[in-house]
Protein backbone atom coordinates (compact mmCIF):
# COMPACT_ATOMS: atom_id res chain seq x y z
CA UNK A 1 0.00 0.00 0.00
CA UNK A 2 1.06 3.51 -0.87
CA UNK A 3 0.76 6.49 1.49
CA UNK A 4 -1.33 8.31 -0.77
CA UNK A 5 -3.80 5.62 -0.16
CA UNK A 6 -4.23 7.04 3.12
CA UNK A 7 -5.52 10.23 2.34
CA UNK A 8 -7.67 8.73 0.02
CA UNK A 9 -9.73 6.93 2.64
CA UNK A 10 -10.16 9.53 4.15
CA UNK A 11 -12.54 11.39 0.82
CA UNK A 12 -14.66 8.28 1.61
CA UNK A 13 -15.23 8.07 5.34
CA UNK A 14 -15.89 11.78 5.30
CA UNK A 15 -18.64 11.23 2.50
CA UNK A 16 -19.97 8.66 4.72
CA UNK A 17 -20.16 11.26 7.58
CA UNK A 18 -21.64 13.92 6.14
CA UNK A 19 -24.10 11.91 4.75
CA UNK A 20 -25.06 10.35 7.82
CA UNK A 21 -24.73 13.27 10.20
CA UNK A 22 -28.38 14.48 7.99
CA UNK A 23 -30.05 12.59 9.76
CA UNK A 24 -28.65 12.86 13.16
CA UNK A 25 -31.44 12.91 16.17
CA UNK A 26 -34.44 12.21 13.64
CA UNK A 27 -34.93 9.15 15.05
CA UNK A 28 -34.21 7.11 11.53
CA UNK A 29 -31.79 4.83 11.54
CA UNK A 30 -32.20 2.90 9.09
CA UNK A 31 -32.29 5.92 6.51
CA UNK A 32 -28.59 7.06 8.13
CA UNK A 33 -26.90 3.79 7.96
CA UNK A 34 -28.44 3.67 4.11
CA UNK A 35 -27.42 7.13 3.30
CA UNK A 36 -23.56 6.60 5.03
CA UNK A 37 -23.46 3.39 2.90
CA UNK A 38 -24.95 4.96 -0.47
CA UNK A 39 -22.19 7.96 -0.36
CA UNK A 40 -19.12 5.42 1.09
CA UNK A 41 -19.64 3.16 -2.12
CA UNK A 42 -20.14 5.51 -4.33
CA UNK A 43 -17.00 7.70 -3.21
CA UNK A 44 -15.08 4.47 -3.40
CA UNK A 45 -15.14 4.39 -7.46
CA UNK A 46 -12.22 7.07 -7.12
CA UNK A 47 -10.38 5.28 -4.81
CA UNK A 48 -7.17 3.64 -6.22
CA UNK A 49 -6.75 0.23 -4.99
CA UNK A 50 -8.46 -3.26 -6.30
CA UNK A 51 -10.02 -3.71 -3.15
CA UNK A 52 -12.45 -6.93 -1.66
CA UNK A 53 -14.81 -6.21 1.18
CA UNK A 54 -13.74 -9.14 3.92
CA UNK A 55 -16.04 -6.67 6.46
CA UNK A 56 -19.52 -5.26 5.48
CA UNK A 57 -22.76 -4.60 5.55
CA UNK A 58 -23.69 -8.43 5.52
CA UNK A 59 -23.80 -11.13 2.68
CA UNK A 60 -24.72 -10.50 -0.84
CA UNK A 61 -28.32 -11.69 -0.07
CA UNK A 62 -28.48 -9.09 2.95
CA UNK A 63 -27.15 -5.60 1.75
CA UNK A 64 -27.12 -4.22 -1.59
CA UNK A 65 -23.90 -2.72 -1.29
CA UNK A 66 -20.48 -3.15 0.39
CA UNK A 67 -21.61 -6.33 0.82
CA UNK A 68 -19.03 -9.57 1.82
CA UNK A 69 -17.01 -10.02 -1.54
CA UNK A 70 -17.94 -6.84 -2.91
CA UNK A 71 -15.06 -5.54 -5.41
CA UNK A 72 -14.51 -2.10 -4.77
CA UNK A 73 -12.45 0.72 -5.58
CA UNK A 74 -11.46 1.61 -9.14
CA UNK A 75 -9.27 -1.14 -10.23
CA UNK A 76 -5.75 0.43 -9.92
CA UNK A 77 -3.64 0.71 -7.57
CA UNK A 78 -2.92 -2.17 -4.90
CA UNK A 79 -4.82 -5.49 -4.45
CA UNK A 80 -6.55 -5.17 -0.72
CA UNK A 81 -8.79 -6.20 2.36
CA UNK A 82 -11.12 -3.55 3.31
CA UNK A 83 -13.21 -3.90 6.24
CA UNK A 84 -15.96 -1.04 6.34
CA UNK A 85 -18.82 0.28 8.58
CA UNK A 86 -20.52 3.21 7.18
CA UNK A 87 -22.25 4.38 10.22
CA UNK A 88 -20.92 2.56 13.48
CA UNK A 89 -23.59 3.75 15.72
CA UNK A 90 -26.88 3.87 13.97
CA UNK A 91 -28.95 4.05 17.34
CA UNK A 92 -26.80 6.79 18.58
CA UNK A 93 -27.15 8.77 15.15
CA UNK A 94 -31.42 8.30 15.48
CA UNK A 95 -31.06 9.25 19.11
CA UNK A 96 -28.66 12.43 18.86
CA UNK A 97 -25.82 10.87 20.88
CA UNK A 98 -22.44 10.94 20.73
CA UNK A 99 -19.65 8.59 19.07
CA UNK A 100 -20.86 8.01 16.11
CA UNK A 101 -18.15 7.59 13.07
CA UNK A 102 -17.73 6.38 10.01
CA UNK A 103 -15.29 3.94 9.51
CA UNK A 104 -12.60 1.55 7.31
CA UNK A 105 -9.96 -0.51 7.75
CA UNK A 106 -7.46 -1.61 4.54
CA UNK A 107 -5.08 -3.85 4.57
CA UNK A 108 -2.93 -5.96 2.25
CA UNK A 109 -5.11 -8.99 0.43
CA UNK A 110 -5.44 -12.04 2.58
CA UNK A 111 -4.35 -10.14 5.84
CA UNK A 112 -7.28 -8.75 7.62
CA UNK A 113 -9.44 -11.81 9.93
CA UNK A 114 -12.94 -12.14 8.32
CA UNK A 115 -14.59 -11.85 11.76
CA UNK A 116 -17.85 -13.64 11.43
CA UNK A 117 -21.25 -11.39 12.87
CA UNK A 118 -21.03 -12.40 16.09
CA UNK A 119 -19.80 -11.41 19.56
CA UNK A 120 -16.00 -10.84 20.40
CA UNK A 121 -14.38 -10.78 23.90
CA UNK A 122 -11.78 -7.67 23.67
CA UNK A 123 -9.17 -6.31 25.77
CA UNK A 124 -7.39 -3.01 24.87
CA UNK A 125 -4.80 -1.13 26.00
CA UNK A 126 -1.94 1.69 24.93
CA UNK A 127 1.77 1.59 24.03
CA UNK A 128 2.70 1.45 27.82
CA UNK A 129 0.76 -1.71 28.68
CA UNK A 130 1.30 -3.42 25.13
CA UNK A 131 2.69 -6.88 25.92
CA UNK A 132 2.10 -7.01 29.50
CA UNK A 133 -1.77 -7.87 29.00
CA UNK A 134 -3.90 -11.48 28.73
CA UNK A 135 -7.17 -11.52 28.05
CA UNK A 136 -7.56 -14.61 30.61
CA UNK A 137 -6.33 -12.87 33.28
CA UNK A 138 -8.28 -11.61 36.15
CA UNK A 139 -9.46 -8.07 35.44
CA UNK A 140 -7.69 -6.83 38.86
CA UNK A 141 -4.06 -8.01 37.91
CA UNK A 142 -4.47 -6.33 34.17
CA UNK A 143 -5.28 -2.98 36.52
CA UNK A 144 -2.62 -3.26 38.27
CA UNK A 145 -0.37 -4.12 34.81
CA UNK A 146 -2.04 -0.79 33.80
CA UNK A 147 -1.42 1.63 36.76
CA UNK A 148 2.21 0.60 37.04
CA UNK A 149 2.75 1.26 33.50
CA UNK A 150 0.93 4.33 33.44
CA UNK A 151 2.80 5.48 36.49
CA UNK A 152 -0.81 5.66 37.95
CA UNK A 153 -2.49 5.38 41.33
CA UNK A 154 -5.30 2.65 40.87
CA UNK A 155 -7.59 5.61 41.48
CA UNK A 156 -6.37 7.26 39.14
CA UNK A 157 -6.80 4.42 36.24
CA UNK A 158 -9.81 4.94 33.94
CA UNK A 159 -11.73 1.60 32.31
CA UNK A 160 -13.99 2.31 30.13
CA UNK A 161 -17.06 -0.78 29.44
CA UNK A 162 -20.25 -0.66 27.27
CA UNK A 163 -23.27 -0.02 29.40
CA UNK A 164 -24.89 -3.61 29.20
CA UNK A 165 -26.28 -6.41 31.73
CA UNK A 166 -24.08 -8.89 30.46
CA UNK A 167 -20.74 -6.43 31.90
CA UNK A 168 -22.19 -5.69 35.58
CA UNK A 169 -20.08 -8.30 37.06
CA UNK A 170 -16.75 -6.90 35.62
CA UNK A 171 -18.22 -3.28 36.23
CA UNK A 172 -18.19 -4.23 39.78
CA UNK A 173 -15.37 -5.57 40.98
CA UNK A 174 -12.99 -2.71 38.37
CA UNK A 175 -14.98 -0.56 41.14
CA UNK A 176 -14.35 -2.59 43.97
CA UNK A 177 -10.65 -2.82 43.16
CA UNK A 178 -10.72 0.59 43.42
CA UNK A 179 -10.28 1.58 39.60
CA UNK A 180 -12.74 4.35 37.89
CA UNK A 181 -15.55 3.14 35.12
CA UNK A 182 -16.62 5.23 32.22
CA UNK A 183 -19.97 3.73 30.84
CA UNK A 184 -20.63 4.21 26.91
CA UNK A 185 -23.76 3.22 25.02
CA UNK A 186 -23.01 2.33 21.81
CA UNK A 187 -20.31 2.39 19.24
CA UNK A 188 -17.23 0.50 20.82
CA UNK A 189 -14.61 0.90 18.51
CA UNK A 190 -14.04 4.96 19.42
CA UNK A 191 -14.19 3.41 23.48
CA UNK A 192 -11.28 1.06 22.44
CA UNK A 193 -9.00 3.06 20.31
CA UNK A 194 -9.39 5.65 22.92
CA UNK A 195 -6.70 3.64 25.22
CA UNK A 196 -4.15 4.71 22.75
CA UNK A 197 -4.55 7.95 22.20
CA UNK A 198 -2.55 9.91 24.65
CA UNK A 199 -4.93 12.95 25.11
CA UNK A 200 -7.38 10.78 26.51
CA UNK A 201 -7.50 9.65 29.81
CA UNK A 202 -8.74 5.96 29.04
CA UNK A 203 -6.35 3.46 30.65
CA UNK A 204 -8.40 0.25 29.69
CA UNK A 205 -11.13 -0.58 27.79
CA UNK A 206 -12.52 -4.57 28.01
CA UNK A 207 -16.00 -6.36 27.38
CA UNK A 208 -17.88 -8.01 24.67
CA UNK A 209 -18.92 -6.63 21.55
CA UNK A 210 -19.41 -6.98 17.84
CA UNK A 211 -16.55 -9.28 16.01
CA UNK A 212 -16.73 -7.17 13.13
CA UNK A 213 -15.68 -3.38 15.03
CA UNK A 214 -13.52 -5.82 16.98
CA UNK A 215 -10.75 -6.01 13.56
CA UNK A 216 -11.59 -2.76 12.54
CA UNK A 217 -10.74 -1.51 15.74
CA UNK A 218 -7.63 -3.51 16.02
CA UNK A 219 -5.81 -2.10 12.41
CA UNK A 220 -6.06 1.17 14.68
CA UNK A 221 -4.85 -0.34 17.77
CA UNK A 222 -1.77 -1.64 15.76
CA UNK A 223 -1.19 1.44 14.17
CA UNK A 224 -0.95 3.42 17.40
CA UNK A 225 1.16 1.16 18.86
CA UNK A 226 -1.29 -0.26 21.39
CA UNK A 227 -1.93 -3.99 22.10
CA UNK A 228 -6.04 -5.80 21.25
CA UNK A 229 -6.61 -9.48 22.48
CA UNK A 230 -10.10 -11.26 21.49
CA UNK A 231 -11.44 -14.49 21.66
CA UNK A 232 -15.23 -14.88 19.50
CA UNK A 233 -17.81 -15.79 21.95
CA UNK A 234 -20.23 -18.28 19.58
CA UNK A 235 -23.44 -18.35 21.16
CA UNK A 236 -24.34 -21.81 19.34
CA UNK A 237 -23.31 -24.77 17.34
CA UNK A 238 -23.88 -22.79 13.89
CA UNK A 239 -22.18 -19.92 14.89
CA UNK A 240 -19.11 -22.18 15.73
CA UNK A 241 -19.68 -23.54 12.43
CA UNK A 242 -19.53 -20.22 10.31
CA UNK A 243 -16.04 -19.59 12.76
CA UNK A 244 -14.80 -22.55 11.33
CA UNK A 245 -16.13 -21.73 7.81
CA UNK A 246 -13.76 -18.57 7.54
CA UNK A 247 -11.19 -20.15 8.51
CA UNK A 248 -10.61 -20.56 12.14
CA UNK A 249 -10.39 -24.09 13.21
CA UNK A 250 -10.56 -23.36 16.94
CA UNK A 251 -13.96 -21.02 17.25
CA UNK A 252 -12.62 -19.54 20.81
CA UNK A 253 -8.87 -19.16 20.34
CA UNK A 254 -7.45 -16.55 21.47
CA UNK A 255 -6.29 -13.67 18.90
CA UNK A 256 -3.11 -11.70 19.16
CA UNK A 257 -3.07 -8.58 17.18
CA UNK A 258 -1.26 -10.55 13.88
CA UNK A 259 -3.94 -13.15 13.50
CA UNK A 260 -6.81 -9.97 14.19
CA UNK A 261 -4.47 -7.75 11.52
CA UNK A 262 -1.45 -9.92 9.96
CA UNK A 263 1.84 -8.23 8.53
CA UNK A 264 3.02 -4.47 9.70
CA UNK A 265 1.08 -2.49 8.04
CA UNK A 266 -3.22 -1.39 7.76
CA UNK A 267 -4.99 1.78 7.34
CA UNK A 268 -7.69 2.88 9.24
CA UNK A 269 -9.49 6.15 8.86
CA UNK A 270 -12.51 7.30 10.32
CA UNK A 271 -14.81 10.73 10.48
CA UNK A 272 -17.16 12.20 13.16
CA UNK A 273 -20.76 11.93 12.96
CA UNK A 274 -21.69 12.55 16.51
CA UNK A 275 -19.11 14.05 18.95
CA UNK A 276 -17.43 11.40 21.04
CA UNK A 277 -14.33 10.12 22.55
CA UNK A 278 -12.56 10.49 19.54
CA UNK A 279 -13.86 12.69 16.81
CA UNK A 280 -16.08 15.78 16.65
CA UNK A 281 -19.12 15.51 14.64
CA UNK A 282 -19.91 17.06 11.54
CA UNK A 283 -20.93 20.45 11.61
CA UNK A 284 -23.31 22.10 9.53
CA UNK A 285 -22.26 25.91 9.30
CA UNK A 286 -24.47 27.49 6.94
CA UNK A 287 -24.67 28.63 3.37
CA UNK A 288 -23.87 24.64 2.50
CA UNK A 289 -20.50 24.52 4.53
CA UNK A 290 -20.58 20.89 6.54
CA UNK A 291 -17.16 20.81 8.67
CA UNK A 292 -15.50 17.23 9.27
CA UNK A 293 -13.32 16.10 11.68
CA UNK A 294 -11.29 12.92 11.17
CA UNK A 295 -8.69 10.89 11.79
CA UNK A 296 -6.18 8.55 9.46
CA UNK A 297 -3.79 6.27 10.81
CA UNK A 298 -1.14 4.02 8.87
CA UNK A 299 0.52 0.80 11.00
CA UNK A 300 3.62 0.79 8.87
CA UNK A 301 4.55 4.46 9.72
CA UNK A 302 3.19 4.95 12.57
CA UNK A 303 1.51 8.04 11.79
CA UNK A 304 -1.59 9.26 12.55
CA UNK A 305 -3.49 12.39 11.26
CA UNK A 306 -6.23 14.36 12.53
CA UNK A 307 -8.07 15.73 9.42
CA UNK A 308 -10.20 19.14 9.77
CA UNK A 309 -12.02 20.11 6.89
CA UNK A 310 -14.69 22.54 5.18
CA UNK A 311 -16.59 20.91 2.65
CA UNK A 312 -19.43 23.26 0.05
CA UNK A 313 -22.35 20.77 -0.48
CA UNK A 314 -23.48 22.90 -2.88
CA UNK A 315 -20.59 21.42 -5.29
CA UNK A 316 -21.38 18.53 -3.97
CA UNK A 317 -24.91 17.34 -4.94
CA UNK A 318 -24.52 13.66 -4.36
CA UNK A 319 -23.65 14.02 -0.42
CA UNK A 320 -26.95 15.61 -0.15
CA UNK A 321 -30.15 14.11 1.07
CA UNK A 322 -32.59 16.71 1.77
CA UNK A 323 -34.89 15.41 -0.16
CA UNK A 324 -35.32 12.33 1.71
CA UNK A 325 -35.87 14.12 4.95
Amino acid sequence: MDRELALEVVRVTEAAAISAAQWLGRGEKINADEAATSAMRKMFDSVNCKGTVVIGEGEKDEAPMLYIGEEVGNNQGPEVDIAVDPLEGTNIVAKGHPNAMAIIAIADRGTLLHAPDMYMDKIVVGPQAAGLIRIDDPIEKTIDIVAKMQNKRLRDVTVIIQERDRHQELIDRVRKKGARVKLFGDGDVAASIATAIPSNDIDLFVGTGGAPEGVISAAAIKALGGEMQARLAPKNEAEAERCIEMGLNNPTQILMMDDLVKGDDAIFAATGVSSGELLQGARFLGDDVTETDSIVMRAKTKTVRFIKANHHLNLKPHLLVDEDL
